[in-house]
């Protein structure tokens, strides 16, 4: 038999470096790798997994849509794309004027929303105002919106009009004008280890971008679908914004993408104006309204605001030097560190049976199923305090740990 690793080095393509392991099922917020051992998900695809894996839900919903209607062209309309686009608006509070595109990832409705942004500003307003430390995706025109030097710049050069200011509000303040077409925002920034926005920044890009004729576009794709203890981060401040993307938690494990928007933002895109032969298609928006529906009615978007509540006061209760703080809301936490061994803390909770994410050197990013009770909590608790002193332990032993 060949040797899974060797088979991923040969047959996949380099980018996402050396696979941690090779799973073959999941139940629940477990899943298990091809030597039988468990671990317990607390990663849940990167916020994901919304249901956990195998929910009954999700299996029937696939299930029963693949034996009715799995595709057609988006020259037609089917029931579940109607369904999925009038569940979004209602819980997006987009209102009787709302639109829905519908894509196949979050990358794919931040381009749309790149799109979104240069129909409203034609000429006039070239100028697209996005955050240092966000992330929007890898296509490029996402791409240009993501402020990571590293990733764009073998790509360059980027689509222009991009600019990336420091997620401040007296920053905005000072970038913006007439000339600005959209503001695109992130309400907590994933990728840059679970950083929150700083408080009213939300409402006050609101109101500045009003001012100044600029959309507002918040991107949700880790944050919507109840993942921060409301449906959507923006949620949160109250305001409402001109569009947003969603994706990750919306289809519980089925690749599906979205641009929500609102007003006369969704009068913009017009025939041919855009388009995806996949996008919105019946099997994808019949599992996502599925899981959304699932996820209204166990009351889960409730649930991940007390377990994440719960997730905070079990990290800071660890007794380990490691930790330095704890960011982020319901069910989306960032473990600031001490130092900069979060790889090693993910290596020693893999070893433990236990998965997390490296979101950069110093965080550990936490991002569960909403489905999460006591059980997989005190489980948390013991396997995450474990590795966090396995790897105290091996700075102590080389003499680098935390003062």
């Amino acid at each position: 038999m060949s040797n899974w690793q060797d088979d991923a080095a040969s047959h996949l393509v380099l980018n996402a470096g050396p696979r941690l392991a090779m799973l073959t099922r999941g139940e629940g917020s477990y899943v298990w790798d091809a030597d039988g051992n468990r671990l317990l998900d607390f990663l849940a695809g990167i916020a994901v997994t919304s249901l956990g894996h195998a929910h009954p839900v999700f299996v029937e919903a696939v299930s029963r849509q693949a034996a009715t209607l799995a595709h057609v062209s988006n020259y037609f309309a089917t029931p579940p794309q109607l369904a999925l686009a009038a569940r979004l608006k209602r819980l997006a509070g987009a209102g009787i004027d709302g639109r829905v595109f519908f894509s196949n990832s979050g990358a794919e409705a931040n381009e749309a929303a790149f799109k979104l942004a240069r129909l409203h500003g034609g000429a006039e307003k070239p100028r697209i105002i996005a955050l240092e430390n966000g992330f929007h995706g890898r296509t490029m025109g996402s791409l240009a919106m993501t402020a990571k030097a590293s990733m764009r710049a073998p790509f360059e050069p980027m689509p222009g009009g991009v600019e990336h200011i420091p997620a401040t509000i007296e920053a905005l303040e000072a970038a913006i004008d007439d000339r600005v077409a959209a503001v695109i925002v992130e309400p907590i920034q994933g990728e840059a280890g679970v950083v929150e926005l700083p408080e009213g920044y939300l409402a006050a890009a609101r109101s500045l971008t009003l001012k100044h004729g600029a959309l507002l576009i918040v991107d949700e794709i880790q944050t919507g679908a109840g993942r921060t203890g409301a449906w959507f981060g923006f949620s949160h401040e109250g305001i409402t914004p001109d569009a947003i993307t969603l994706a990750k938690g919306i289809g519980g494990g089925f690749p599906i993408g979205a641009l929500v928007t609102y007003g006369a933002a969704s009068d913009l895109f017009t025939p041919g104006s855009h388009g995806s032969t996949f996008g919105g298609n019946p099997l994808a928006t019949a599992v996502a309204d599925a899981v959304l529906a699932e996820i209204e009615n166990a009351g889960l978007v409730e649930n991940a605001a007390r377990r994440g509540e719960e997730l905070r006061g079990i990290i800071e209760g660890i007794d380990s030097p490691l930790i330095d703080g704890v960011r982020g809301r319901g069910l989306l936490i960032g473990v600031g560190l001490a130092a900069p061994v979060a790889g090693a803390v993910v290596a020693a909770a893999q070893e433990r049976g236990l998965i997390v994410n490296a979101a950069n050197p110093e965080t550990v990013r936490i991002a569960p199923a909403l489905t999460i009770g006591d059980a997989e909590l005190a489980e948390f608790r013991e396997l995450f305090a474990a590795a966090l002193a396995d790897v105290s332990a091996s700075l102590t032993t080389s003499g680098k740990a935390p003062a």
